[in-house]
Order: C-alpha cells, then structure tokens, then sequence
C-alpha cells in the first residue's frame, strides 16, 4: 500500500498562482498513473490532470493551459503548478496514485480563490 500526502493549498486571489504537491511513500512512479482529481462544494469529484508512467500528461479542457503537473522521481512527489486562478477553480484536490484496479488517494488540499 502507498500513502500520498498532499501540501501546497491555500487561500489565493484571482489571477493568482499556487503549486501543489503529492509525496508518496515510497517510489510508484515506474508502475502508477498519478493524477490529481478535485471536488467543489455540491459538486462531484472531477479529473484535474493525470501524467502517466512515460510522462504523457492530460488535463481537463478546463485547465488546460493554465496548469501542469508534472514529477520529480528522485523525490517521490508529483506537482500541479496552477496559473492564473480562477473562483470556479476553488476546490478540495485530491492526489491518486493507480494501478491497474488499484488506487489510492490522498486526504486532500483546500485551494480557495477568492478577492
């Protein structure tokens, strides 16, 4: 089993940035799909972005262009950089970690984009 452990949430104005990070672990990089999900209130719990075990990377048409995940193996943690924010993008987000049936998930990062 795998423990993912997100960091980075927070309170942020619009137009603002923020990175978030995911630390698994152990190393499940070379076998695992990451990917980071996210829930608004009332809503349900939708695909930000996923970057595969070769790095191929998909997002959401919603954040495409504004954010990027992307990995540092040597460090066990995936990021999601998040440029120019948004109030729709105010959310809980949530790490995944999958394999085959498989997945794990983290406890979850509030970001709040708000004036």
């Amino acid at each position: 089993q795998v423990q993912l452990v997100e960091s980075g949430g927070g309170l942020v104005q619009p137009g603002g940035s923020l990175r978030l990070s995911c630390a698994a672990s152990r190393n499940i990089f070379s076998s695992y799909v990451m990917g980071w999900y996210r829930q608004a209130p009332g809503k349900q719990r939708e695909l930000v972005a996923t970057t595969t075990t070769i790095g191929l990377t998909n997002y959401a048409d919603s954040v495409k262009g504004r954010f990027t995940i992307s990995r540092d193996n040597a460090k066990n943690t995936v990021y999601l950089q998040m440029n120019s924010l948004k109030p729709e993008d105010t959310a809980v987000y949530y790490c995944n970690a999958r394999k085959g049936v498989y997945e794990q998930w983290g406890q979850g990062t509030q970001v709040t984009v708000s004036s």
